[in-house]
């Protein structure tokens, strides 16, 4: 495994205001370039952004603004998401399970602190139950169930046959398009992630409509909608690694969240040895209430 340092010449824009790098991660025989960008000084902190259709790293960037203060923030964009590759992949746990410990590994200091948003939630209380790679443990709005399925109930065997259609040249694009336009993601946004409108400008709604349009963009995003990164199958399943973590854990819930995923929310706060906060916002809790999440964060993170 190599990374490297890149300008901003190569890989644009800087989204937090700090240092890009990028991480060469073989997997399966391939080698993909990882982005990640880095800020601060001190110990280190992971951030990891939530998956969805507009992910990078740079939802991060308010609260990685504050940490930086104190300590070194690491936060990288997942594969298919963002700055980094978006191949025409299988992609399923399987892939995030092992990127993750593969940069942690090679990237990070050991061990270092995490701090989760969504459902990059389920893959950090995986890794933390495996192998213990976390000194603490942040997990903002955490959900472990895509949209799709979390409408439904369950999962249903026709999410596979519209993530291979998804896949597809010209019916996949066309599909991708209109859940991509700029109308579509205000509605969205204001349904699922943001509670407060005005915070959704059109400039905002553009700058997530450009991360929609880089090449092999739709590949990864709906697997993520149809629950084809589910790191788990049931609530049960998701509470499970509680029981051999030993991580300080605090978990931080919009209380505007979706009924759905608040309960998820509720049962991972309601589990022993877990710290539990309530909050204004909802799934983008994060990035639209940063200040905030900082206030609780910081004072964890020492």
């Amino acid at each position: 495994m190599t990374y490297s340092t890149l300008s901003a010449a190569h890989v644009q824009p800087a989204r937090m205001g700090g240092t890009i790098n990028t991480y060469q991660w073989s997997f399966r025989g391939q080698e993909f370039p990882i982005v990640y960008e880095t800020r601060g000084y001190g110990h280190q902190v992971l951030l990891l952004p939530a998956f969805s259709t507009v992910s990078t790293r740079g939802e991060m960037g308010g609260l990685a603004g504050y940490l930086a203060s104190e300590f070194q923030v690491i936060a990288l964009d997942w594969l298919g998401f963002g700055d980094s590759a978006r191949p025409a992949i299988a992609y399923q746990p399987e892939v995030y399970q092992q990127l993750l410990q593969s940069f942690v590994q090679d990237v990070c200091d050991h061990p270092l602190a995490v701090v989760a948003a969504g459902h990059a939630a389920g893959y950090v209380l995986q890794a933390g139950a495996i192998d213990a790679p976390w000194s603490k443990m942040v997990l903002v709005a955490p959900t472990w169930r895509g949209p799709l399925p979390t409408m439904m109930g369950k999962q249903q065997p026709w999410f596979a046959t519209i993530r291979q259609t998804v896949g597809t040249p010209v019916l996949g694009q066309t599909l991708y398009k209109l859940n991509t336009l700029p109308s579509f993601l205000r509605f969205m946004y204001r349904q699922h992630v943001y509670t407060n409108p005005a915070m959704l400008t059109p400039a905002f709604i553009e700058q997530k409509y450009q991360i929609t349009q880089q090449p092999g963009a739709r590949f990864a995003p709906a697997a993520f909608v149809t629950g084809g990164l589910d790191p788990v199958a049931t609530r049960e399943a998701f509470l499970q690694p509680l029981q051999r973590l030993k991580t300080p854990l605090l978990v931080l819930i919009g209380d505007q969240s979706p009924a759905a995923s608040k309960a998820e929310m509720d049962a991972l706060a309601a589990c022993a040895n877990v710290q539990s906060v309530r909050l204004p916002g909802s799934l983008g809790l994060h990035e639209e209430y940063a200040a905030e999440v900082a206030q609780l964060t910081l004072p964890f993170l020492r």
